[in-house]
């Protein structure tokens, strides 16, 4: 079995490019940010999932967290499924699976060319603080089990608030 990315360990820094033109930015010091990686676009429970980080991205704001999501859809699907969705938050696309094992991500390969047409990540939601580390990391291998979002924004108020450490980082 790989390793999978520690609590508290620096978060890979590297871009993608951004739906709707320019990149997205992945890790370094600070800022802090919340990673979504999400399955793709043919995914129904990704779909929501986002849609209800849409709803949050005030609440995130509030509390001075960047939002950022990204898949290993081609370009040719994440834009038009973005821009159906009106996501405003950045979107980044053509995630490699070097970077998903970079990211301690499940990988999966398609069931069928309905599906989708290459390996893509099973979901990930990281929590990356201003010194550019983990200190919150939520790895999936079925789509079925995500962290609740509005759990996690109070989660980081509460770390940010009281000076919490990462937490799970005894080996």
């Amino acid at each position: 079995m790989e390793k999978k990315i520690g609590a508290g360990a620096a978060m890979p820094e590297f871009s993608l490019p951004r739906a709707g033109g320019g990149v997205v930015e992945i890790g370094g010091k600070g800022r802090w940010q919340l990673l979504v990686v999400y399955r793709g676009k043919h995914c129904p429970i990704c779909k929501r999932y986002l849609l209800e980080l849409e709803a949050l991205t005030q609440e995130f704001a509030g509390i001075d967290t960047e939002i950022v999501a990204i898949s290993a859809d081609p370009k040719e699907k994440a834009e038009p499924h973005v821009a159906d969705m009106k996501l405003t938050f950045p979107v980044g696309y053509g995630l490699q699976v070097g970077q998903m094992r970079e990211l301690g991500l499940y990988v999966s390969a398609p069931r069928s060319e309905a599906e989708t047409d290459r390996p893509f990540a099973e979901p990930g939601v990281y929590v990356v603080n201003s010194d550019g580390n983990l200190q919150i990391v939520d790895i999936s291998n079925a789509p079925f089990a995500r962290p609740d979002l509005a759990a996690i924004a109070k989660g980081i108020a509460f770390v940010k608030n009281n000076g919490y450490p990462p937490r799970g980082t005894l080996v």
